[in-house]
């Protein structure tokens, strides 16, 4: 007699693909196309990013998990795995904390978890425009790009502000990861100089389900991350 098929192929499942700071839709795109045989793709925007208009209130991970839920409210999708970069995974495990009913798992990369005034501070000092037009001018032409040449500077300052709010009150403590019994892997770089293996090994120790991954040769930004091996790390976690 033949296994039940439900225990030998895996069911297609609805994922969720959360862009970094400073990111917009396409930031996931590039992974996404690796992710298709998983099920449903879905990369939301988070507001004021990318072609999303301001909801006129400041940067913070509870109004991003809200534009979450309401792009999966309008798709019809009552739960999904869930996959987000640096901020993006922040605001998965956000979710999975306070909504778990629509988080079957998580996977984060490059996702910061340890917050304080002066690890705030260095970040934000980081997001200065003046600077970053007369430093990184190829990195404003990409923000320019990505979110207009009009707003890119205002998104810039809106992270600035939501960084230093999050030194001061970080929207998930030790209590909160306790809280997370979804499957969750925490996925970093070993050169990664915003994100500490230390933080992430103390995170996945704190998180029921939790494991981690690290990638060799790897830096923070998406962009330089080994597409391959994460793409196929994820194909086996979230499916």
């Amino acid at each position: 007699m033949l296994p039940h098929p439900s225990r030998t192929t895996p069911m297609p499942s609805d994922v969720v693909l959360i862009p970094g700071a400073l990111g917009a839709r396409g930031q996931c795109a590039p992974l996404a196309a690796s992710l298709a045989t998983l099920g449903p793709l879905h990369l939301p925007e988070l507001e004021g990013h990318g072609a999303t208009p301001s909801a006129g209130r400041p940067f913070r991970v509870a109004h991003f998990a809200s534009n979450v839920l309401a792009s999966l409210d309008a798709a019809g999708v009552e739960s999904a795995a869930f996959f987000g970069y640096s901020l993006g995974g922040y605001v998965a495990l956000w979710l999975a904390r306070h909504h778990p009913a629509r988080v079957r798992r998580v996977m984060t990369l490059a996702t910061k978890l340890r917050w304080s005034p002066a690890l705030a501070e260095r970040e934000a000092a980081m997001l200065d425009v003046p600077a970053i037009r007369e430093k990184v001018p190829r990195f404003a032409s990409q923000l320019a790009a990505r979110h207009g040449e009009e707003r890119w500077a205002e998104v810039v300052d809106a992270t600035r502000e939501m960084m230093q709010w999050m030194g001061s009150s970080p929207a998930l403590g030790g209590d909160d990861l306790r809280a997370i019994t979804v499957p969750v892997r925490l996925v970093v770089g070993d050169r990664d100089a915003t994100v500490s293996l230390d933080e992430c090994a103390e995170a996945r120790a704190l998180l029921p389900n939790g494991e981690l991954e690290v990638l060799p040769a790897t830096p923070h930004p998406f962009e330089r991350v080994p597409l391959p091996r994460l793409a196929r790390s994820a194909l086996e976690f979230l499916g």
